[in-house]
């Protein structure tokens, strides 16, 4: 989506390759095409995205409802009329099931990582005219994890996504088989696994002498209330969660959250206030008294950081991958055509199309001076995803006017031009595509470059 909010100045201008040293950081929205607020950041230009772990591809094979959930979480068309514009979708903040830490969105965040669900921007009448952003939480293993919300307001996640949709973002009221999709999805995203953990959410395998101490000591019961410890509240065989909400210090009640996963989700407390588990681990040094010698803090850290593991928390964006979940996308139709379901079949097209046109995007065109070579190669690639979005728009043309066979048709067509021409077609153009990392920070550096001396000149 960063691909089009950045349109506007791509394509008005040709681009002076400056030099550029070290990975880019995550690139500002700008341009006069995006309702977006100047300088939001979504970290959409990310060449290493967070690995999405689904619990029923490891057991088998996705279901339907949970590839519908997918794709209705990751279309701006389930919500209102600000979010549709910019292109912001329930993925844009939880890139991969996972928390995006650096979505920063001016007048609407404090700091990258959190978000005020209560603001003006996408629902004016949900503004609750304070700045009360909340942390983006990672959904990894939300299964285990009600009650809903950063203060647990919410038992049931199916009223809380649909709470998302309809009051936060101002969206039209879903049917209730669209939310049970999404919360299908929600469902089956799984914990990455974590090879330190054993039954009973126990240190196990080559453990350092540092996190066996600091498992003690999360075991340990407070010096001034015996009645409560770390494990109390986080309690290792439930997901490290006891489903309740606490005040510890930070402001009021909120509910406990996992310590799964953890290392790959900060910002840290309901409103991200914290990087590290190190200013955690200080504040409830403070706030509790717990007397701890800089050792004891130390060892908690070590603690944490085990238990928050994961196995490959990231991977390399590129073609492939996003070939993948427009795979998943797309097996939506072949579920919905039969069943002449004109609304799915519609929201597939427009989302499945938006994805199709940013990939489109990854490989540049002639136009752009920051890159070189490869432009015949560029050109075919774009070409064939420009054919696919049009056989897209063909199925949903067919199926508004209940010729539902033809676009049966289209959509073989589709599925086979998608498996036996299309990724080979990107795989000779990805050397002078944006998933070359070489490539992309040329090309994003010239982008800075030109908003550098857009603001400079106003």
């Amino acid at each position: 989506m960063i691909i089009r909010h950045l349109s506007v100045v791509a394509l008005a201008l040709s681009f002076l390759v400056a030099s550029f040293e070290g990975r880019v950081a995550a690139f500002p929205v700008d341009g006069d095409q995006t309702t977006l607020p100047p300088k939001t950041e979504l970290n959409e230009d990310a060449l290493e995205q967070p690995r999405e772990v689904f619990r029923s591809e490891v057991a088998g094979e996705k279901s339907y409802m949970v590839d519908l959930g997918n794709l209705a979480f990751s279309s701006p068309g389930i919500l209102g009329g600000v979010a549709r514009q910019a292109g912001v979708s329930c993925g844009t903040c939880h890139v991969n099931g996972a928390g995006n830490a650096k979505f920063f969105m001016p007048k609407m965040s404090t700091r990258p990582g959190n978000f005020d669900t209560t603001g003006p921007l996408f629902n004016p009448k949900a503004n609750n005219f304070v700045l009360d952003p909340v942390r983006i939480p990672s959904l990894r293993g939300a299964r285990y994890l009600a009650p809903y919300g950063n203060d647990g307001r919410m038992a049931s996640l199916h009223d809380f996504v649909r709470n998302v949709i309809v009051n936060e973002f101002a969206g039209p009221e879903p049917s209730p088989a669209m939310v049970d999709a999404i919360v299908a999805y929600i469902h089956d995203i799984d914990f990455l696994p974590n090879p330190n953990l054993g039954p009973g959410g126990r240190l196990i395998g080559r453990i350092s002498d540092a996190e066996r101490r600091g498992e003690a000591l999360f075991m340990k019961p407070f010096p001034h209330d015996p009645g409560l410890s770390c494990a109390g509240c986080h309690v290792p065989s439930a997901a490290f969660v006891d489903h309740q909400q606490h005040d510890v210090g930070s402001g009021g009640l909120f509910k406990t959250p996992t310590l799964r996963n953890a290392d790959f989700n900060a910002p840290y407390f309901h409103d991200g206030r914290f990087d590290s588990y190190d200013q955690v681990v200080a504040h409830f040094d403070r706030v509790f008294a717990l007397g701890l010698s800089p050792q004891d803090r130390g060892d908690l850290v070590a603690y944490l950081t085990a238990v928050g593991d994961g196995t490959q928390p990231y991977e390399h964006d590129g073609a492939g991958a996003m070939l993948k979940e427009i795979n998943d996308f797309t097996a939506v139709l072949g579920t919905a055509i039969p069943a002449n379901d004109k609304e799915t079949i519609a929201l597939a097209v427009d989302t499945i199309g938006s994805e199709l046109r940013e990939l489109t995007e990854r490989y540049p065109d002639r136009k752009n001076t920051s890159v070189s070579g490869g432009q015949q190669e560029r050109a075919l690639a774009r070409t064939a995803l420009k054919n696919m979005v049009l056989i897209l728009r063909r199925i949903d043309i067919a199926s508004a006017e209940d010729r539902f066979s033809d676009a049966a048709a289209e959509y073989r067509n589709y599925r086979y031009l998608m498996a036996a021409a299309v990724p080979a077609l990107l795989a000779r153009a990805e050397p002078w595509s944006l998933f070359n990392p070489a490539v992309h920070d040329a090309h994003y550096a010239a982008l800075r470059q030109v908003l550098q001396s857009k603001y400079v000149a106003h």
